[in-house]
């Protein structure tokens, strides 16, 4: 019968915290223990009056009761108690002692009371300082049981954390508190040779070669590393998160200290590394104040503003005091869903006069139009396009229509209305293009180059892929391993340029700030990533076994690999060094004119091949690759 009780007190202590009134019952039933153990040795328990015995006893238990409420000794956690705790006990402890001396020196030197003193000095002195050390003795106690017995049940995980300094200390009190799971901490890993050889919490601090090895991590049958050093750089983590993939650990890493909740850390704040955190590079700098004096107090739209680059736009811009951003597309869902967003987070719910939602098609002349008429923006970012290489090699007619003819409307509003600055996001898929979507873009491009006035300036700017983005590859793997796989690749050679949505958005605002009109600005996208290699590391980021990758061939229009720049362009530097100026080939507008005006009679025609050979004739670098579009390249190859 006392055993069953003892296991179900010790149960509900696992699942809950011990109630305050009996952390303030048992506190109390240690004052009386330490008040008879203090009158004990003062050699006076049984000596005198008992009223005497009684008026010391409630004037210091009465002491006590308020000493005890007004610093909360009772509110902690007694199986986390620390430094605060011990500092709450020591003051319960000592301000009873301060006061009862005060009292007795008043009573002393002006005869209150007619006594001499309310409660003898060394009653009082060693009632506290033994009630004190019950105290603490108590919490550490009920802190040992918890960690030696009851914590202990839990799962084991032998792991190491990468970092000896602040964040590695904070993150190994934060797993001393996990509910969840038990945690051996087996080493620290630091690059700081002063640290190496030290101990941390009973633990080794050792260098990174030494852990990060096979040997060592079987023999302690590590699994698991904490990357606890918040200011990182970008290619030190991918190079240790690579390293530990390889010797089969799970990485875990400490979040930046902004992004603390309410300022403190927790167990359950420290996250998995995501791939986007090894495709990710270096902050950008970026010219705030030149940005800022190109859009601050201007009306400024945005299309394809529900998608992933045209939002981003969009949020930099409400940041960077623009009079007002209308943002456009057609698409409604996700519109109405970013405009909740932007109605619902700061900074942006404090800007709701300075945003516009409007539903419209970039294709619909008249529609835009009556935008122009009614907003009349200074400057326009045109993300709104269609990207999705395999669907619009099937829909040549629709990538036209909206790629380039959508294109052609708005920039000819933008002449109409005297915009400032026309701004057109474009791809690396426009340089010798392979598809219909990236000849479509480059149609774009060519139309916009050679519109620039006196009035209007058009800027073109070309990047590859962005991280997350609708439709690219880590999203779609992301869902293919919850669904248990396989991860699907078109070849194992295939390689793709990465860059962060707001690195990308960042690099937009700053290149638009420089540009004066008829520019392409290409942007450093870094070193290109092998999409079999980028699989490889989400499967082990997943943790997931058995996971398969399939290799189903080159979608059509698909190229193995993506350029930035066509053969005969080159580039000069800027004042950015992550943007470079594009020196490509010049247009006379007539000509431009004449082939477009072709083309929609083409596009009126509805039959793919007569649109697709027209835009070959425009764009020559264009060459079909694994399309039915190839059989029109084979004239020209003769």
């Amino acid at each position: 019968m006392i055993k069953e009780f003892f296991f179900k007190v010790i149960g509900h202590y696992r699942r809950n915290l011990v109630p305050r009134w009996l952390v303030f019952t048992l506190d109390l039933m240690m004052f009386v223990g330490s008040f008879l153990l203090a009158k004990a040795l003062a050699r006076d328990l049984f000596i005198g009056d008992f009223s005497v015995f009684v008026f010391e006893f409630l004037t210091l238990g009465f002491a006590t009761v308020v000493s005890f409420l007004v610093f909360g000794t009772f509110k902690g956690m007694l199986r986390h108690s620390g430094m605060s705790d011990a500092y709450r006990v020591f003051m319960a402890c000592a301000s009873p002692v301060v006061i009862c001396w005060l009292v007795n020196y008043v009573c002393y030197n002006f005869n209150l009371f007619n006594v001499r003193y309310l409660v003898p000095y060394r009653v009082s002195f060693m009632t506290y300082a033994s009630l004190f050390a019950g105290m603490m003795m108590f919490r550490m106690l009920c802190q040992r049981l918890y960690n030696d017995v009851l914590k202990h049940r839990r799962p084991m995980k032998n792991i190491v954390i990468y970092g000896a300094g602040a964040a590695g200390m904070i993150t190994a009190s934060a797993l001393s508190h996990d509910q969840l799971n038990e945690y051996n901490i087996v080493a620290y890993i630091d690059d700081d040779v002063m640290k190496i050889g030290q101990r941390l919490n009973d633990a080794p601090v050792l260098g990174v070669r030494t852990v990060l090895s096979s040997g060592f991590i079987k023999k302690r049958e590590i699994t698991e590393i904490i990357i606890a050093a918040p200011g990182m750089r970008t290619f030190q983590k991918r190079a240790i998160t690579n390293k530990a993939l390889d010797l089969g650990l799970k990485v875990k890493s400490v979040p930046h200290i902004n992004t603390w909740i309410d300022g403190t850390f927790g167990s359950n704040q420290i996250e998995d590394i995501k791939i986007e955190d090894l495709l990710g590079r270096e902050s950008i700098k970026l010219d705030s104040d030149n940005v800022r004096r190109q859009v601050e107090g201007k009306v400024v739209m945005v299309t394809g503003a529900a998608g992933s680059i045209g939002s981003e736009i969009a949020r930099q811009l409400l940041r960077f005091g623009t009079k007002q951003v209308v943002m456009l597309d057609q698409a409604e869902s996700p519109m109405y869903d970013f405009q909740f967003e932007l109605k619902s987070t700061d900074p942006y719910r404090n800007v709701l006069d300075k945003q516009v939602f409007v539903i419209a098609n970039v294709k619909d002349q008249a529609r835009m139009e009556e935008v122009f008429a009614t907003y009349k923006p200074q400057i326009v970012y045109h993300a709104a396009a269609y990207k999705h290489v395999p669907f619009m090699e099937e829909n040549p007619y629709e990538a036209v229509l909206v790629n380039v003819f959508g294109t052609k409307n708005l920039a000819d509003l933008a002449i109409k209305y005297e915009v400032e600055k026309f701004v057109m996001i474009s791809t690396d898929k426009a340089v010798n293009p392979t598809s219909v979507m990236g000849a479509t873009k480059r149609m774009a491009e060519i139309y916009i180059q050679c519109r620039s006035n006196e009035k209007t300036s058009f800027v073109t700017t070309r990047f590859g892929n962005v991280l997350g983005s609708n439709g690219s590859v880590i999203p779609l793997f992301k869902k293919q391993l919850a669904a248990g796989g396989p991860l699907t690749v078109t070849d194992k050679k295939i390689i793709r340029y990465f860059m962060t949505i707001p690195e990308a958005c960042s690099l937009v605002l700053e290149a638009v700030a420089m540009g004066v009109g008829g520019d392409i600005f290409v942007f450093d996208m870094g070193k290109p990533v092998k999409i079999y290699d980028l699989a490889l590391r989400m499967i082990q980021l997943s943790g997931l076994k058995d996971i398969q990758i399939k290799e189903i061939g080159l979608r059509p229009g698909e190229k193995l690999y993506e350029e930035l720049l066509a053969t005969k362009e080159n580039t000069i530097p800027t004042s950015h060094e992550k943007i470079m100026h594009a020196q490509v080939r010049t247009y006379d507008i007539h000509d431009v004119d004449r082939e477009y005006a072709d083309l929609r009679v083409e596009l009126d025609s509805l039959e793919p091949m007569r649109i697709v050979a027209k835009m070959k004739s425009i764009v020559p670098e264009f060459v079909s690759n694994n399309s039915v579009y190839c059989q029109l390249d084979k004239p020209a190859e003769k």
